[in-house]
């Protein structure tokens, strides 16, 4: 079927928003026209058995019994309809059609009602009917032929996707949670896939893939067909799992209509239900939502994290409670194959990030414990750049995280950033915050997927070459060159010691001098040594402790009591005394620093170098010393470049203000 063919089936599909204008909002069509979509398929499809599947029904009547396997068989498919409704008979017959309909859409097997239920299907029937519309709709939908054998079913999964494709550019305040530009997943399905070109194409390949948060399937979809190119004999099972009810009837109802298994997309929280547990996947790949929270999984999660360790999904790390993105990743990595011996097996995984995954969370939070678990396992393949302004609700920078458990023998203990940042045309006309696509070559547009495909497989080489012509673009690190030590640099605390009315005050404040039951008269006591000054704190306490006994109180004792008197007469002073504690100097947290130090350098000889030519007395606590893992892509591509002169600046001004006047005179004439 040529695209024509296609474009035709979807416009007559589409033609049913003229019906629901005024009684629906824009954005709300694809509730009625999807569904109407799906049930027309699946009735297309079930017609050749239909009298088969009616007398089956007929046969058991009566029976206490689960004919499910039975009406299965008789149907030849997956789903079934116990009736001999039709959409014709039921629009044929207007003041009937609800209950009609309602009927039909009632005698589905469970797992296509269940996909129309997602819908809301029952409502859009009622609203339909109120309006006195529903049987119109009915029929403009009987003369849709989408039967299998006019419409292939992966011919049917184009038209499908380009009704979603419709109404969610139609509704751009959602377009963003539920679909991905079909530009940017062709790109990310090229970079997963394309490095197994030769082996997708041998006989009898068989491939699964899993997109953990699918929406309406988009990327799922691609992924098939990806692989088919390249391999039309290839068997590829898709799965997916998806929490907003809408997007999960979609994608479902997208595996139905070509013909694959649509048990296979669960529904639910990926997090707190993983409807593929145990499994595991050659391909992966995702878009989760951006920097949402996981607060309502909360306990599940930690319970996961504390009870299961490395056994569970999340031992690396948990990441901060408003930001789930590395979760997805943690639960896409548990379901890699493992690699066998003879180097088989393995997966790959592609995920979209925004720029916070790579560097948000210090040494020892969850963020960077877990980026340190990917790259001492060497999972971390590449990092691409994107363009902004790229997707639907969201104007800022992304980036794909391309990760595999079978690294090339050129690859391994490497990391390639790939800058795409450039790579770019603006639209003729925004969606949302969409401005800018990636060209794919048509309508005289560049083809930037096609030259990102190729740079990332020739990255090895083009980041080595500097004759070559997107070297600047490519740049490859080791994976301990993300890492650093993040040291904790002391400095002793000095002090002199002085009675002045400041640190009387705070001395007379301290917690256990106020408990004391004399604390005025201790107060008062001390007071007769105004202006004094020592620069030991034993010459300060023997006078201290001089004044309190001649004045005929006793001397307290304890470590509280003493603490609070060196802290609010002991004064700061870069030339005082070293405080000691057992005989080690005591560390001044005022002048606490901290320091990043490369992973692969050796913290003290970087302490001779960078910190004692200016404080030669600092140390550094190895007991807070904490291993970090960031990767600072920004950084890395940055390239400098020199302010304007000053004189080009001052002649711009001065033509401003120019201009200012002459539009001010024009105003007040």
């Amino acid at each position: 079927m040529n695209s024509s063919k296609h474009a035709e089936l979807a416009n007559h599909a589409w033609s049913v928003a003229d019906l629901l204008r005024g009684d629906y909002k824009q954005s709300d069509y694809g509730k009625v026209i999807l569904p109407f979509t799906v049930l027309r398929r699946l009735e297309c499809v079930l017609e050749p058995t239909r009298g088969t599947v009616v007398e089956t029904v007929a046969k058991f009547a009566g029976q206490d019994m689960d004919t499910d396997h039975f009406l299965r068989r008789a149907s030849g498919n997956s789903f079934y309809n116990r009736t001999d409704l039709t959409l014709k008979k039921i629009a044929a017959d207007p003041q009937n059609a609800v209950k009609n309909l309602q009927v039909y859409v009632g005698a589905f097997s469970d797992n296509a009602r269940e996909v129309l239920d997602k819908y809301e299907f029952g409502a859009q029937v009622r609203k339909l009917g109120s309006a006195n519309l529903l049987y119109r709709v009915i029929g403009k939908f009987t003369d849709l032929d989408l039967h299998p054998d006019v419409v292939p079913n992966q011919n049917m999964g184009y038209i499908f996707e380009e009704l979603i494709r419709r109404f969610s550019e139609q509704s751009n305040e959602t377009a963003g949670e539920h679909f991905t530009p079909r530009e940017v997943i062709k790109l990310m399905v090229n970079l997963l896939i394309e490095p197994d070109g030769d082996a997708l194409t041998l006989p009898g390949a068989v491939r699964t893939v899993l997109d953990p948060a699918c929406g309406t399937g988009g990327m799922l979809s691609a992924a098939e067909e990806h692989i088919r190119d390249r391999n039309p004999d290839a068997t590829v099972e898709v799965y997916g799992q998806e929490l907003n009810p809408e997007s999960w009837a979609i994608c479902r109802s997208d595996l139905m209509i070509k013909g694959q298994d649509p048990d296979h997309i669960a529904f639910g929280n990926s997090f707190s239900d993983d409807g593929h547990q145990r499994e595991k996947f050659d391909y992966l790949l995702a878009n989760p939502p951006f920097g949402v929270e996981w607060k309502k999984v909360k306990d599940e999660v930690e319970h996961e994290h504390t009870s299961l360790g490395e056994a569970g999904r999340f031992g690396a790390g948990l990441p901060r409670i408003n930001d789930g993105s590395l979760l997805f990743l943690q639960h896409m990595i548990s379901k890699m194959k493992p690699v066998d011996v003879k180097g088989g097996g393995g997966s790959r995984i592609a995920i979209v990030f925004n720029g916070s995954p790579l560097f948000t969370g210090a040494a020892g939070s969850g963020e960077s414990e877990i980026r340190r678990w990917i790259l001492e396992n060497d999972w971390l393949e590449a990092i691409v750049a994107l363009p902004d302004q790229l997707f639907y609700n969201t104007g800022i920078s992304t980036y794909f995280w391309i990760l595999t458990n079978r690294k090339a023998a050129d690859h391994k203990g490497k990391v390639v950033l790939l800058d795409a940042r450039d790579q770019w045309v603006k639209m003729r006309k925004s969606l949302g915050d969409k401005r800018k696509e990636l060209g794919d070559g048509t309508n005289g547009k560049p083809n930037h997927i096609a030259d990102i495909t190729r740079l990332y497989g020739e990255a090895i080489a083009a980041a080595g070459d500097a004759t070559h012509p997107l070297h600047a673009k490519v740049k490859v690190f080791a994976n301990e060159d993300f890492g650093y030590q993040r040291i904790t640099v002391e400095r002793p605390l000095k002090l002199r010691f002085e009675v002045t009315e400041e640190t009387l005050a705070a001395l007379a404040a301290a917690k256990p001098i106020e408990k004391l039951p004399s604390s005025e008269d201790f107060v008062a006591a001390i007071r007769t040594l105004l202006g004094s000054s020592w620069t030991t704190k034993s010459d300060a306490f023997v006078a201290l402790k001089d004044a309190v006994v001649n004045a005929g109180l006793l001397w307290p004792t304890g470590a509280p009591f003493a603490k609070a008197v060196r802290e609010t007469i002991g004064v700061r002073d870069p030339e005082g005394e070293i405080q000691r504690v057992k005989g080690v100097p005591e560390p001044d947290p005022d002048l606490r620093d901290n320091e990043n130090v490369p992973l692969n350098e050796d913290i003290e000889n970087y302490l001779k170098r960078e910190v004692h030519p200016h404080v030669p007395d600092a140390w550094i606590d190895d007991t807070k010393t904490r291993v970090g893992y960031e990767v600072p892509f920004t950084r890395h591509f940055y390239v400098y470049k020199s302010p304007r002169p000053l004189a080009v600046i001052d002649t711009e001004l001065k033509s401003l203000e120019t201009e200012i006047q002459a539009l001010l005179s024009e105003v007040t004439e």
